[in-house]
């Protein structure tokens, strides 16, 4: 089972979510998204909380007010860090996540250490716990489906962006060739106008200095 939870610091809201226990856990760590980031209290043991990210926002400037509510809440789900002031929680994409076959469940190590970042929590905000606690939703998830549904968005997403950019190309060629095509009929008019034109004679040529 998942537990859902929804947090408003941000319009418009956004989902975080745990697994119930150390055996979803593992099915996280695979299953994650993209747009996904996992938080866990530093060096002690804490559930595995993830950020399901809105459009538009990236990892590393991540609103400080969801960014305090997703630390709290992994504090909150840390049986040792709950009772724990000056707590530090560490945070990452879903995608910089390393699991290797000698790992206990649960545990997780990193593909770059450069790409952690920390957040300081100096205590326990009821407040804000019992906030995200009444949005609470738990439900079993098909993971594999999930996965399939989201590549099979994201194509159709890519596939209309890419039949847009190539209609707005087409659309742009046939303007630079109208464009092309209207100044050659320009100077060819000319030419032609010039043509027209009788011929001047030597002395009218110097007469029009004079």
């Amino acid at each position: 089972m998942v537990l859902f939870f929804t947090s408003t610091a941000t319009t418009p809201p956004a989902i975080i979510y745990m697994g119930r226990d150390k055996v979803e856990n593992e099915e996280l760590i695979r299953y994650a998204w993209p747009q996904d980031v996992w938080f866990h209290v530093d060096k002690i043991s804490s559930a595995h909380v993830y950020l399901r990210m809105p459009d538009g926002m990236g990892w590393e400037s991540i609103p400080a007010e969801l960014l305090t509510d997703c630390a709290q809440l992994v504090k909150a789900n840390s049986i040792e860090g709950n009772k724990k002031d000056n707590l530090t929680i560490i945070y990452t994409p879903g995608d910089n996540l390393k699991k290797t076959g000698d790992m206990d469940v649960g545990q997780v190590s990193f593909h770059n250490d450069k790409k952690v970042k920390r957040v300081h929590v100096p205590q326990r905000e009821n407040a804000i716990v019992n906030r995200l606690n009444k949005t609470k939703d738990e439900r079993q998830v098909d993971h594999e489906q999930e996965r399939v549904d989201r590549i099979k968005k994201e194509n159709a997403i890519r596939r209309a962006a890419a039949a847009e950019k190539k209609k707005a190309d087409a659309e742009l060629a046939r303007a630079r060739e109208a464009e092309k095509a209207a100044r050659s009929y320009d100077s060819l008019f000319n030419v032609e106008e010039d043509e027209a034109q009788p011929r001047k004679t030597g002395r009218e040529l110097e007469e029009d200095f004079m």
